[in-house]
């Protein structure tokens, strides 16, 4: 059987890619111009091998490296420069990459120090790649004193090369989402372009930007500050409330919302995961213990959500996004109240605000009232709560201040934990859904405990691990087997948020159609991910992998076991049966010789770690540039080999139980 995208659904996606302007037809460089981009690109080479080898400090190295990418990406993708005016523009770029790189050669970083814009980059450990950032300084910035930080997460924009992005950083740009000065150091986040909207690789990206500038500047870990509109809206949105205890508040303008989690009919392989990455209205009770500023236009008439509902539905256009989570919370207990432009829910630090007579933007008075939320917050700084609400589908995403829920009874079902701490820390009333571990932090005074209405004996300690056996909790005993836990529960997308490296097969392979069919999806990741994500992933064959790499990486085999050596060393240690002839899970069996299989599963030989199996990201290849990208594939599949096509058909897919065994 064929497994296919609902109809409605495809006509909806269908009908939001065609609202999207088509883009101008791209600029052709002249002789000349080309050999001045090459020429830039390959002296940047040049000059950073010279630093490599003269051993220059990495973090100014990658201050560097940040313009050749520029350049490597233009050169690869010509189509990206979209206008005449790009070219010059982009050659300048490029000219001072190549000032800094002789500076730096020399022994000189002057970059580092000049007022008000900065440009920095760093080395992503999901990939390897070198990524852009750029930083507003105040003139009041003491290194000596830690600083606010605010992190801004930029909208949807088709023309946002890194080229492009180099360049408009070092300006300063007119609009009215600039906050007011108030000390703190704003980070520009380049976010991979568009990247899925800061989720996937996009949200690796804003917390290893954070990183990086933490590691070069004096930051206050208690006063960092999410901050985004429009497209950054709706990665703020998503990035706020799957990890309320990180941030001291959050500002959240406009951003669409997902309407494809809402219809029904998704097999639950994909249903499973839609509740993670495209649900934020059900995980609108974070909001609890995370102060929230979520605000749109009154005259809104942005594209409200991702597909567009059906033609004639009703919407404010983006300001849904702040209403529809402001109606969860009163679905939650938290009633509104005040001037509908201006609603606080009394029992959550949460606000709404609603600019007049403004559409896709923020009206000056809500601006003012956006600096003081921002300022109040950022003064206060992050606190530890004493009462904790929180709300999770998935331990990915498992933490909320001192709690971390480890493992649930079923994952994609709601999971929520009320916690309470009394008495100074000496006592703990905690109540629980869907979760059958625990763990709790600041525990050093503890000394009573109830949880679901049974007391456990505690003792102080600086945390403590709880376990559910039947309805008894108890101090929880070492984890004996697998278990869906944090960074460990699929689906095979996931194994695309912590460090990764493909491997290709070099051995003989069983089946030559299937073969080549994973060599196609390998072919495929590659490219999607170089164009959308900004990065060609690191790959090696099998032949050279090492146990470094091993420990280091989720690894990602393509082949069979006859053609790479990894994925024969896994042969009857995972639920995948696999022969010359045959491919099973359990009792579906299939023909190997047109068939594929593709996994994601604990590495047998790094169980910190994952090993996936001849997939690369399964959303769809228009998702890599758009606000979501949905699994497509769950934990497993079997696929059918489709002959010259870089993806196969469906043949069954499903989602491994919480023990990592099939249902």
């Amino acid at each position: 059987m064929m497994l296919r995208f609902l109809p409605a659904f495809a006509l909806l996606l269908a009908l939001a890619v065609a609202q999207r302007p088509a883009p101008p037809d791209p600029v052709t460089l002249s002789p000349s111009q080309r050999q001045q981009l090459d020429s830039a690109v390959n002296e940047l080479a040049s000059l950073l091998a010279q630093l490599q080898q003269k051993k220059a400090d990495p973090a100014l190295v990658a201050d560097v490296a940040i313009f050749h990418k520029a350049g490597a990406m233009l050169k690869e993708h010509p189509e990206e420069f979209f206008v005449p005016e790009d070219v010059p523009k982009f050659l300048g770029v490029l000219a001072q990459g190549l000032e800094r790189g002789r500076q730096l050669l020399a022994g000189t970083s002057p970059w580092t120090s000049q007022p008000a814009r900065r440009l920095h980059g760093y080395v992503s450990a999901l990939d390897g790649s070198v990524q852009p950032y750029g930083l507003r300084i105040p003139p009041s910035y003491d290194c000596s004193k830690p600083a606010k930080l605010y992190v801004w997460l930029h909208g949807r924009e088709r023309a946002l090369t890194e080229a492009a992005f180099l360049d408009r950083a070092q300006k300063v740009l007119p609009g009215g989402n600039n906050p007011a000065d108030e000390g703190q150091i704003q980070l520009d986040v380049y976010g991979r372009w568009n990247g899925i909207a800061y989720h996937w690789a996009g949200e690796v990206d804003v917390f290893e930007a954070i990183a990086a500038v933490r590691a070069r500047y004096n930051i206050d870990p208690d006063r960092i500050l999410l901050r985004g509109f429009s497209m950054g809206g709706c990665g703020a949105w998503h990035i706020a409330l799957h990890h309320p205890g990180f941030f001291a508040a959050a500002e959240i303008g406009a951003g669409t919302w997902p309407l494809r989690s809402q219809l029904p009919g998704f097999p639950p392989y994909q249903a499973g995961p839609l509740r993670i990455y495209e649900n934020i209205i059900d995980w609108s009770l974070n909001a609890f213990n995370l102060p929230i500023a979520g605000h749109g236009g009154e005259n809104e008439t942005g594209t409200s959500s991702i597909p567009p509902p059906p033609p004639g539905t009703k919407t404010r256009g983006q300001l849904e996004s702040s209403l529809r989570v402001r109606a969860q919370l009163e679905k939650e207990g938290f009633p509104s109240e005040g001037d509908p432009y201006d609603l606080r829910l009394p029992g959550t630090p949460a606000r709404f605000f609603i600019s007049k007579n403004t559409g896709h933007g923020t009206g000056p008075e809500v601006r003012a009232k956006l600096d003081a939320f921002l300022k109040e917050h950022g003064s206060r700084g992050r606190v530890s709560p004493n009462h904790i609400r929180f709300v999770t589908f998935t331990t990915r995403y498992p933490h909320s201040h001192w709690v971390t829920v480890d493992h649930l009874a079923k994952h994609y079902d709601r999971a929520e934990i009320n916690a309470r701490r009394l008495d100074a820390g000496q006592r703990y009333e905690i109540t629980t859904q869907n979760i059958t571990r625990l763990t709790l932090r600041e525990t050093a005074a503890a000394r009573q405990l109830t949880i679901d209405g049974h007391p456990v004996t505690v003792k102080p300690a600086t945390q403590l691990t709880l376990e559910r056996t039947g309805d008894r909790w108890a101090l929880a005993k070492p984890v004996r087997g697998l278990a869906k836990t944090h960074r460990q529960q699929g689906p095979i997308d996931d194994a695309f948020m912590d460090p990764f490296l493909l491997v290709r097969p070099t051995g003989q392979p069983w089946n030559a159609e299937a073969h080549a069919q994973a060599l196609r999806m390998l072919a495929r990741f590659d490219r999607l991910y170089a164009k959308g994500l900004r990065a060609h992933p690191r790959i090696k064959d099998d032949k050279d992998v090492t146990p470094a790499d091993i420990a280091q990486y989720n690894l990602i085999l393509f082949g069979d076991p006859g053609s790479n050596r990894w994925i024969a060393k896994l042969q009857g240690k995972t639920p995948l049966r696999w022969t010359r002839g045959q491919i099973s899970f359990g009792p579906q069996s299939f023909s190997a010789t047109d068939h594929v299989p593709a996994m994601i599963y604990p590495n047998p030989l790094a169980p910190q770690r994952y090993v996936v199996i001849n997939s690369g990201m399964t959303i769809e290849d228009r998702e890599f540039t758009f606000e979501y990208g949905m699994p497509r594939l769950g934990d497993f599949a079997v696929l059918k080999v489709k002959p010259a096509a870089e993806w196969p058909d469906i043949a069954t897919a499903g989602l491994f139980n919480e023990r990592w065994q099939l249902p």
